[in-house]
């Protein structure tokens, strides 16, 4: 009688630890309960220093799946859902703290098929939300885009055990759903019964007594349209143990339920940030829609060339607080506000991550919550995400710079971007000053001319001088890695000692102007805080040409946009020298001291 308890008891326990498995789950049995979404010691950026954790691997969720790099493969087909149409296997509804948990009877509904190796046993479904709907909160991004809610549904490999599924490669199998929110969608169906049962006490489990099938929920959405990748479990412990399924078309559902995810539990931005591919390929299946070819381009090799971007979806590109723009010298405002620079390990020799190449620009992604710049009259601290830059031709006298000053372009242009730290960076680009770049023009040191023939070139002008003023060693390690992302979406890691100091080298970080404005690129998002410092960094022009040789690509900066009613400040040094308002009183100075001389 003992045995046979005690065998009753053991099933019961694994039955209960296979219902406990939440995506990402084993969560609190391995890596511990300690971490959260917002507010604590372990936030995402710390999940990697949990015991037992793998969120620092190499093959992370989720990601963002951009269209234009995906792979047909043949081999994904249609696939094979038993009871998702039984409209009694969700058995309870739970909000955990972290998510809301709908777990199902068991061993009653399976997925195979659909390139899948083997068949699954489903365990349960969940969701990710935002704040509000102006603040999404899906953990896959569709070329950048989020959407207001993603849902999970979860599936164990049939004949592992939950230790033998998390060290499997293949071992869970998860069905990632997009959410959207509609303004006028159906407020008495399935997803108000299901939404009816969310509660903000973390303490009891539900148990659901209407009638609602998975069919239900996933509605009209076409199940032969999706992407395949291999990653993660995207909550602590992040076992890589899963096969991505992310379904093309999004459920959509009136706005107010989506509302009540946030309202009612009292979680908002449960999800987790989109991470790097390091390589993976994500694939579609036959039935998947292609995307355009380049949904946006530079020049007029695509449907949406500059002119056009604000036809994009979701775009901000044709608003009146657009960037780059044409800083005019004499129009220019002091601001005694604009003080000195603090900058926070931009002498890090290993502060950068990785360079990839988008298809657009060549960017460096360095290493999160690092390093940090704050003062010049910005009134935060912000974190610094990534720098990359904006180029012309392959010729020589090729100009490629965003913004011109007195309409004239310099050679090349940097741009360091940061981050609020005290916001998410979905709620930065949602905020008038939640981004601030840092853009430094770049240009060819002339070495046919002396370093004091610089002094009396004109302040508007470039200006050459005798080499370069910054790490040339620098730079060419930065090129060098160019050879390994020819390819689109490539990317390496930087395992050479580099820092942003060494690329800025000695250029003068006290004179430069001020001006709010967007991001150069669709969206275009206008949450930016410009800062366009007035000296050139000066290097080799050899490294210059490799940019567009290397990429393959040429011309990659957007025309300078209307400044409508803005004024662009200049810190104090900016605005010294002898302008062209300062040589004209000079002159007429020099005029009344001859005319008194002569008298």
């Amino acid at each position: 009688m003992l045995v046979v308890k005690w065998d009753f008891t053991l099933k019961m326990y694994h039955s209960s630890l296979l219902l406990c498995l939440s995506l990402g789950a084993f969560l609190k049995w391995v890596a511990g309960s300690d971490w959260c979404y917002t507010g604590c010691e372990y936030s995402p950026t710390d999940w990697g220093d949990l015991a037992g954790s793998f969120c620092g691997g190499k093959r992370q969720s989720p990601v963002d799946i951009v269209t234009s790099h995906v792979q047909t493969n043949p081999d994904l087909l249609n696939f094979n859902f038993t009871n998702f149409s039984s409209q009694h296997v969700i058995k309870t509804i739970k909000n955990d703290g972290h998510t809301v948990k709908c777990t199902l009877k068991e061993n009653e509904v399976e997925v195979s098929g659909g390139g899948l190796n083997g068949t699954y046993s489903t365990i349960q479904f969940h969701f990710h939300w935002g704040d509000t709907l102006h603040h999404p909160g899906s953990e896959h991004t569709i070329d950048g885009h989020r959407y207001p809610v993603e849902m999970h549904i979860v599936s164990l490999k049939k004949g592992l055990t939950v230790e033998q599924a998390v060290a499997d490669s293949e071992g869970i199998a998860v069905l990632g759903f997009f959410i959207n929110a509609t303004e006028d969608g159906d407020m008495s169906g399935p997803w108000n019964t299901l939404t009816s049962y969310l509660t903000n006490d973390t303490d009891t489990e539900l148990t659901v007594n209407h009638a609602i099938s998975i069919d239900d929920l996933i509605g009209t959405v076409s199940l032969t349209n999706f992407y395949r990748y291999m990653g993660s479990l995207t909550t602590p412990s992040c076992n890589e143990a899963v096969a991505w399924t992310v379904f093309h078309e999004p459920i959509n559902i009136n706005k107010n339920l989506i509302q009540r995810f946030p309202a009612i539990t009292g979680s908002t931005n449960v999800y987790r940030p989109t991470q790097a591919l390091n390589g993976r390929q994500v694939f579609a299946s036959s039935a998947t829609p292609p995307p355009p070819s380049h949904p946006w381009c530079y020049e007029d090799h695509c449907m949406y060339s500059p002119t056009k971007w604000q036809q994009l979806s979701d775009s901000h590109c044709g608003g009146e607080h657009q960037s780059p723009v044409n800083i005019e010298t004499q129009k220019i405002v002091v601001d005694e506000h604009l003080d000195t620079f603090t900058y926070t390990m931009f002498d890090d020799k290993h502060a950068i991550k990785y360079i990839t190449n988008t298809g657009h620009t060549v960017k460096c992604v360095l290493k999160e919550d690092m390093v940090e710049v704050s003062g010049g009259g910005l009134g935060y601290v912000y974190s610094v995400l990534q720098f990359h830059f904006h180029w012309g031709s392959t010729s020589v006298e090729s100009k490629g710079s965003e913004h011109t000053v007195d309409s004239k372009r310099y050679p090349m242009e940097m741009h360091i971007v940061t981050k609020r730290k005290d916001l998410t960076l979905d709620q930065a680009i949602d905020t008038p000053n939640g981004l601030a770049v840092l853009g430094f023009f770049i240009e060819a040191a002339d070495t046919t001319k002396s370093s004091s023939s610089s002094s009396s070139s004109g302040p508007h002008e470039p200006n050459p001088t005798s080499g370069p003023t910054s790490d040339m060693k620098a730079w060419m390690t930065l090129s060098n890695s160019f050879s390994a992302i020819k390819n689109i979406n490539s990317e390496v890691e930087i395992t050479e000692e580099i820092s942003i100091d060494d690329l800025l080298g000695k250029v003068n970080r006290a004179s430069y102007y001020r001006y709010n404005g967007s991001l150069t690129t669709p969206l275009c998002n206008e949450a930016v805080v410009w800062t366009v410092f007035k000296e050139s960094v000066k290097v080799d022009q050899s490294v210059m040409t490799l940019f567009p040789t290397q990429t393959g690509y040429q011309n990659v900066f957007r025309p300078a946009q209307s400044l409508h009613d803005r004024t662009i400040y200049a810190s104090s040094s900016a605005a010294s020298g002898p302008g062209p308002i300062g040589l004209f009183l000079l002159l007429a100075c020099l005029c009344t001291f001859l005319f008194h001389l002569h008298l």
